[in-house]
């Protein structure tokens, strides 16, 4: 794999504050309200779980062959979020941070558990002409695939080739087989107003290099990367439907006349049905020049404009306190995920989700992912496990 090392103690945190602009969280998420006064208001929200995990490791080459146990966190990690609102004459004013942990010190790192800032904006918003963000938010490609997974709340798929069994972050539940994780970024944004059920954003984001800096050249991007999502969510014969459809876009040069120029290019959708107790989830993503993992590239790999697609399929049903949820992702990668030659990644997914009260959820899930390399059988790894736990939200 590409730069195993600095894939080694991954934080890639998902957004469950951000599921409320959607109306469809799947996980109970209330804030406390801490101030409320002269229209101005200051509140909290939090989540916390834990996972018993066990994993079978199959890879090529014997030495990696293992089961391993650990106690850890799911997919998504332990944060501690502050929101501000305020109303000055016809403009509603807003603001959000939050604060993203691991769980997992180390006998490497002692206590030095990571804190990771993954949201700091701030909004300005009409019901007129819509609102505008400023700051650092997730980003807009890939992010309704993310957002609506239905097993957003579970553990997920953690490759050892990736350093996720023995890493002290998170799982990557489907980040890799099913859509790109859309990371994080400083960005301006405008969404316009929700439209019988249809909302356009548009945002413009710090660019990101594609190509390798050399001894004789620079990477450099001429334009910011750009990203959108539509979103449209109606009723059709008693269920509830919720589609989107997002892109970006980018082009990464260098100084040096000899190093590819790389233009990163791609598009999600999808679309999800929720009919009384009944969840179907189908999305997707097709890309070029994009990391198949994490939109801004983390790890740095060298990316060239070769392909990657994936797709997502999941259903649930939830009967009383207890959800049941099924899950198969797959992405198709040409080279970028792994530097020079191309792979499929695939999860295959179950988990029962049963609800305390509605702060308070356990859960238990099996997951099955595979490496399959396009060119040999040196980077292919089998890996299963089981994971129980708890979450714990306000």
């Amino acid at each position: 794999m590409y730069n195993n090392k600095k894939l080694r103690h991954p934080i890639l945190p998902v957004f469950i504050a951000s599921l409320s602009t959607l109306g469809l969280s799947s996980a109970a998420h209330a804030e406390i309200m801490l101030y409320d006064k002269d229209q101005t208001t200051f509140s909290t929200d939090g989540y916390i779980n834990a996972f018993y995990v066990n994993s079978d490791v199959d890879r090529a080459g014997e030495q990696y062959d293992r089961r391993q146990s650990r106690v850890k966190m799911g997919f998504l990690p332990n944060y501690l979020g502050f929101n501000m609102g305020k109303q000055v004459d016809d403009l509603k004013l807003g603001a959000r941070a939050s604060f993203w942990v691991t769980i997992n010190d180390s006998e490497t790192n002692g206590t030095d558990t990571a804190i990771d800032v993954r949201q700091f904006y701030g909004t300005v918003a009409n019901p007129e002409w819509g609102e505008v963000l400023i700051g650092k938010d997730f980003g807009l490609f890939a992010r309704s695939n993310i957002l609506l997974d239905e097993m957003l709340a579970g553990y997920g798929q953690v490759s050892d080739s990736l350093g996720l069994v023995d890493g002290g972050g998170v799982s990557f539940g489907n980040i890799g087989t099913g859509y790109p994780y859309p990371f994080p970024t400083s960005q301006i944004t405008y969404r316009t107003p929700v439209m019988q059920g249809l909302r356009v954003a548009v945002g413009i984001m710090d660019p990101v290099d594609t190509n390798d800096d050399s001894a004789l050249g620079k990477a450099y991007q001429e334009n910011p990367r750009t990203e959108s999502e539509i979103t449209y969510q109606f009723d059709l014969g008693g269920a509830k439907i919720y589609s989107w459809l997002n892109g970006s876009y980018q082009t990464s040069d260098n100084t040096d006349p000899s190093v590819q120029s790389v233009t990163s290019k791609g598009v999600g959708y999808g679309v999800q049905a929720k009919m009384g107790g009944l969840s179907l989830t189908g999305s997707g993503f097709q890309a070029k020049g994009i990391n198949p993992f994490y939109t801004n590239n983390a790890g740095e790999a060298t990316l060239r404009e070769v392909d990657s697609d994936g797709y997502l399929l999941q259903g649930s049903y939830k009967l009383g306190k207890n959800r049941l949820a099924l899950s198969y992702g797959k992405t198709k990668d040409d080279g970028n995920g792994v530097v020079g030659t191309g792979a499929d990644y695939e999860t295959r997914g179950i988990a029962l989700f049963h609800e305390i009260n509605a702060n308070l959820q356990l859960v238990a899930e099996y997951n099955q992912f595979e490496i399959n390399g396009h060119d040999n059988d040196l980077q292919n790894e089998d890996t299963d496990t089981f994971a129980v736990g708890a979450v714990l939200t306000w």
